[in-house]
């Protein structure tokens, strides 16, 4: 492949854990957050201008587990990533076989005019493989602080390489509370 055709585009990982970095259980949230959630959709659906795109990147089981209700996105191509489907799932937009693939189909035409930001909504291998790309920049990690039983968990990364930052524009610094739980919207930033 030839690499000077692409266009470099920022890989951010978005996410929100409890206390031992669990994300889910059974398909669904542990938590009902509805403002965090919401924090979600406005992060991922934030462009620069009229007629620009994100490109969010799913796992198949992940991209199964979605709420009801939640497609369509504005400002939003999905891709789900799986070596077993043949044909793209109701409401994505496009089928990759791993993370390679997907940050190219952002990064080359016809797309890469009109992508701005590949976020990574999950799961955990598909955040791995995120962790790893030269292009990955910020991981939004929301800290529910609480204790839940989950069985899907967000992977380990260096935290001497991705820093907590004190304040980052468009991302609340204070903790919050909504149905009883703590939780506080953080990001972390490769330096």
């Amino acid at each position: 492949m030839d690499k000077s055709k692409m266009q470099r585009k920022p890989v951010c990982l978005i996410a929100a854990v409890c206390n031992d970095r669990g994300m889910g259980k059974d398909g669904k949230l542990p938590w009902n957050l509805p403002s965090e959630f919401q924090y979600f959709l406005n992060t991922v659906s934030t462009v620069s201008r009229p007629g620009r795109m994100n490109l969010m990147i799913w796992g198949r089981l992940c991209w199964d587990s979605h709420p009801e209700g939640m497609f369509p996105l504005p400002n939003i191509l999905h891709v789900v990533l799986s070596t077993t489907l043949n044909t793209v799932p109701d409401h994505a937009h496009f089928l990759c076989q791993d993370f390679e693939s997907a940050v190219r189909l952002a990064a080359e035409p016809p797309l890469a005019d009109l992508i701005e930001t590949i976020w990574v909504a999950g799961g955990t291998r598909v955040y791995e493989d995120a962790l790893k790309h030269p292009w990955c920049d910020l991981v939004y990690l929301t800290d529910v602080m609480a204790n839940f039983d989950c069985d899907v968990f967000f992977p380990e990364f260096d935290k001497d390489t991705f820093k907590l930052q004190e304040r980052f524009p468009g991302v609340p610094s204070e903790i919050q509370e909504e149905n009883g739980i703590k939780y506080k919207c953080q990001v972390f930033k490769k330096e």
